[in-house]
This record gives structure tokens, sequence and C-alpha cells, in this order.
């Protein structure tokens, strides 16, 4: 059904969802890294976020928690944020995992696979909703094409999990529009503001949700020489890349020390939540 034939079919006064409470779990793509917040700064927005911002719009007891830490491999993220997250009671909880497993060699896709199958198990028999992501295609990503192969491998365990316990799948492999550089942040391996905002689109699409979330256009690309794109690579390389492989030969991880954002389900105020629907005077 297209967008505007659901919406119209709906009553003014129908509800927009079923849930009342959200929980975001993960690592650095669910905390909003690459998308900062320009009413904390230090602080990350992100998709989760936004989806939350979204949600939110006409229900009066709507509140949202962030357990996401970045740097953290599956193992940490269901060890450390499944428990606090049931303790929530959530109705909606969304799980996105293990792509910095895939980073690693030797990770296998299965074997990750039969941990996040037990913890959807777990969130589900709960009584929660579960939204899960795939990986995106990074095939045209220089960073990351190493590990399409495996990424594909565990987008398809991904998919068996989510039809084994009536969980929701967001397809980030089908987002086309994140082949596109300027969806990524410049350390290309987060998300940009542009790339976050549409990621939140298409989870609200996987909920079926109507939202008021509408596509932005990129700023165009400036033309860029083969001499200024290969300084721009050296750059890249010694700001991020670089740092990033020593933390993995000291066994360090970008979020030794960060805490989740949002540890108590909370009411959301944002740019998703509009006057007179509980933000602070």
């Amino acid at each position: 059904m297209h967008e505007n034939d659901r919406q119209e079919t709906e009553s003014p006064n129908s509800p927009r969802h079923p849930w009342h409470r959200y929980v975001a779990i993960g690592d650095s793509f669910t905390e909003g890294i690459g998308d900062p917040d320009p009413h904390n700064p230090g602080r990350h927005r992100g998709w989760a976020d936004r989806l939350a911002e979204e949600l939110a719009r006409g229900s009066e007891d709507f509140a949202y928690a962030n357990l996401a830490i970045r740097g953290r491999l599956l193992g940490r993220i269901l060890e450390e944020q499944i428990e606090p997250t049931l303790v929530l009671h959530p109705d909606l909880v969304s799980l996105s995992a293990g792509g910095n497993d895939l980073l690693r060699p030797g990770s296998d896709p299965d074997a990750l696979a039969l941990r996040l199958d037990d913890a959807v198990g777990r969130l589900s028999d709960a009584g929660a909703t579960v939204l899960l992501f795939n990986g995106p295609d990074i095939g045209s990503t220089p960073v990351l094409s190493a590990i399409r192969g495996k990424v594909a491998i565990y987008n398809e365990n991904v998919r068996v999990v989510a039809a084994r316990h009536d969980a929701v799948v967001a397809d980030m492999w089908g987002l086309r529009q994140l082949s596109d550089s300027r969806m990524w942040d410049a350390d290309r391996l987060h998300f940009s503001p542009l790339g976050h905002h549409t990621i939140a689109i298409m989870a609200l699409d996987a909920l079926n949700v109507v939202h008021g979330l509408e596509p932005m256009e990129p700023s165009p690309m400036p033309v860029r020489t083969w001499r200024t794109a290969r300084s721009e690579d050296l750059v890249w390389a010694r700001e991020f890349f670089v740092p990033w492989v020593v933390r993995r030969i000291r066994h360090r991880s970008s979020g030794d020390g960060v805490l989740a954002k949002r540890p108590t389900a909370e009411p959301v105020f944002g740019a998703g939540v509009p006057m007179g629907s509980g933000e602070p005077s």
C-alpha cells in the first residue's frame, strides 16, 4: 500500500502504533555516532532518537531508553544490555549487533546468529516486538567492502531469526541510498546525520508506522580531483584508521568508560515531538 493511501484509510482518532515503551540496544550505530546532537554538545542523536521522537507523537504515555554503547561486540551487548532491557518491561525493542564482530578476522556469522537467536527469543517471550537490523550492502565502501560476504551471510541468518520469533527486519541491505558517500560520516565507518535520518524513515516504514519524516536531499557533491581524493584518503588513514587499528592491538574499545545515554525509559523531548505533547516549558 502506498504511504498516502495508508494515511487516508486511518481515522484521525486511530492509534498510530501499539507501543508505549521503547528500548534501543546495540553499539555505536544505535547510540547515534556520526550524528552529533546540536542541543547536547558531546552527545549524539541518531536514527533511534529520531524514531522514538516520531513514535512519541500524540502518545502521552510513551517512554524511550537507549542502552547502546559504541564499540560493543555482540557478546557484551547481550551480556550487558538484555537484562536491563527486560527490567524496563518494553513492548518494543530494537536490536542491532554483530557489525563490530564481523570486522574482526576469523569472525563467524553463523555463530553470531546463534547467540542473536537466543536473545531475540528472550525479548519476544517477554512480550516485546523486536526490530532487528541487517547489515548494509557495503560493496561500494572502500573500508568495509572486504567483509561484504560475511555481512550477506549474517543478514540471511538475521532473517531466519526474525521469522522464528515473529520479529521485524529493518532492511539496511535493501536501502540503496546508503551507497551514497554522503550517507556516511568522515570516519567511513558510521553514518552521517543524513544517513541516520534515512535509516529512521526506513525503520518506521518497516514498523508500518505513519510518520512525519520526509527524505532529505543531500548537498551536491563537490568536484574532486584524483589528487584531492588521495589526499583525503591519507587524512582519513591518519585520523581514523590508524587509531582504530591501535585500539584493536591494545584490546581497547572506543566505548571504554562510556555509559548509556538514556539508561531509563523516559518521555521523549525532541524535534519529532510537537509543542503541546508534553514538552517541558
